[in-house]
Order: C-alpha cells, then structure tokens, then sequence
C-alpha cells in the first residue's frame, strides 16, 4: 500500500529548503509520498511543486486547502501549475475548513459549507479536465474568458476532500476521487466512512475512491510523555464538532487515544488495521513530536510498509 508522511518545516530558517531536504529523506527511507498542511503561511501547491521537482521519487499532495476564502479558478491555477511541475505526481485536497478561522480570519461568514463545496469541486473539476469553464451557482460563479489549461496538466489533477461527516462524503463521492480523513479511527473508516463513500461514488457511477487516511503518530520507547505531548497538540480538535464526531465514532474519548505511538511492532499493527478498515492509503502526520531519532525511526519503518 501506499505510505507516505506529512512534512512539517515551519520552524526552519528557510522552510523552503527544509522542506526539500526532509523530502529527500522520506523518499530514501521507502515512503512514498510527501503531503504539506495549509495555514496561513506558505503556499502548500507551491510547496509541493518544489518538493515534487526536487524529489522525483515522491508523489506530493496538500491537504487540505479550505474552499472559504478561495476561488476554483485561483485554485485550478495553482494545481495544474504544480502537476506539470511534478509530471503527474501533485494531489490536490481540499476541505470544508472550521467556523472560528474562517470568520476570524477572512471576514466571511461560515455558511451552507456543503452547497460550497459542491459548486466548488463542480466548477474546479471541469477546469482541471478541459481548462474551461462555465459554471454560475448559487454561490460562486466560475467562467473562463481566456483559457485556463495550464501545457502539461492535460491529465488533470486528482481532487480529494477532507471529508468525514454524511452530507460531505455524499459530495465527495459524487464529485472528487476520494478523501482524507483525519482523525478518524479505524472504527469509523469501516463502520461510517468507507461504505458513505463508496456507496455515494457507486451511485454517481464514479471509480472506487480512494481513502488516504492520515493519522498522527510516531514510533518510540517514551510512549507516556509523548502521548501527554500529543495530547495537549491535539485538543484543538476536540472542540470542532465534525471532529468531535469522528473521535466518538471511532471509540475515543480524546483525539490523542487515536494517535499510533509506540514502538514498531505496535505502529505496524495499527497501519495494518487502518489497511483493513478501507484505508488505501495512510499518512503518518507530526512524526517530529519526539525529536529527530524518532522521527527518522518511524520514517524507516513506514518506509518498510511501503515496499
């Protein structure tokens, strides 16, 4: 199966070429793939463009890009312009994004999430197939004046969405290639996730989607500190309700019981259950929360799976 890691260089001097040096690294360890967060600082298409030239090996990804505060065409742009950079190998996610940073930040109100998303994914897949568009929406209009195919892009681009509750796997089976769950155990996968989306994908007469599970985790022999570290990371997510729901659903009572932190034999295990529940792919995200040792230790292990 595909293994793959979450590159995290925000702290660097340069996070440009810390990120291109940590890519090298997870490509010699056997990982397959390279996947870069989105915030409010770098650009994560661009990211992954440079990273995917430098690193052939790798296949690159963002997830997820909010589709609050951005438009299909700007956001066509930039993918196509990152998969003819890395020849095929740059996956573009996208998500719903959260109440508190969308009004906070860009001023707009968080409202009907759903219908955005299916406007945008409606109008971004027929720029990333033909270049053109000519969509007009309740909510957000797409045309295109003047071409919007990028020379080289002509493949299109694989579009996936962050997507864990009902209304949004319907969309997304509908519309995308498939979804990156985070924080949604093995439990939920099986039991809620997997089938939504399959059956969502099957009625719209879509491929099999895929399911790139990303799960936060680590490989080390410190497993109490670490775990009380990851705890206090990962309590934001407690208070988001779509997250909160999937923590329940998979048997949690906090998102750090869903973290995979132990030694190899354990991290192996869990990989494995995420495979069985319907994950066809697994990404492993803040590899770094126990320093550099375990972070290369956990790389060298997820690289082995991936073989």
């Amino acid at each position: 199966m595909t293994v793959g890691v979450v590159l995290t260089a925000s702290d660097a001097p340069n996070q440009v070429d810390a990120a291109v040096r940590l890519a090298h690294e997870a490509a010699e360890s056997g990982v397959t793939s390279a996947w870069f967060g989105q915030t409010f600082g770098a650009d994560s298409p661009q990211l992954a463009a440079i990273v995917g030239r430098e690193v052939p090996a790798l296949q690159v990804g963002t997830s997820a890009i909010p589709v609050f505060g951005r438009h299909p065409l700007l956001v066509s742009s930039q993918a196509q312009t990152a998969q003819v950079a890395t020849h095929g190998r740059y996956h573009l996610g996208l998500a719903l994004g959260t109440k508190l940073l969308t009004e906070t930040a860009f001023g707009l109100p968080f409202e009907r999430p759903i219908a955005r998303l299916r406007e945008f994914l409606t109008a971004l897949r027929q720029l990333t197939e033909t270049g053109t568009a000519d969509f007009h929406g309740e909510l957000l209009t797409a045309t295109t004046p003047l071409p919007a195919r990028v020379p080289g892009a002509e493949r299109g681009v694989p579009l996936l969405v962050a997507a864990m509750g009902p209304q949004a796997l319907r969309v997304s089976g509908e519309l995308a290639d498939g979804i990156l769950p985070y924080l949604a155990g093995p439990r939920a996968l099986a039991d809620h996730i997997v089938p939504a989306l399959t059956t969502a994908a099957e009625a719209a007469g879509r491929p099999a989607p895929r399911i790139v599970a990303l799960v936060p985790g680590v490989v080390t022999d410190d497993v109490e500190p670490v775990r009380a570290k990851a705890t206090e990371n990962l309590a934001f997510y407690e208070d988001i309700p779509s997250y909160a729901r999937v923590i329940e659903l998979s048997g949690a009572r906090r998102a750090a019981d869903l973290a995979v932190i132990g030694d190899e034999r354990a991290v192996e295990a869990e990989v494995r259950r995420y495979r069985d529940a319907g994950a066809t792919e697994v990404v492993f995200s803040g590899t770094e929360i126990a320093g550099e040792a375990d972070r290369r230790r956990t790389w060298r292990l997820l690289g082995e799976l991936a073989r």
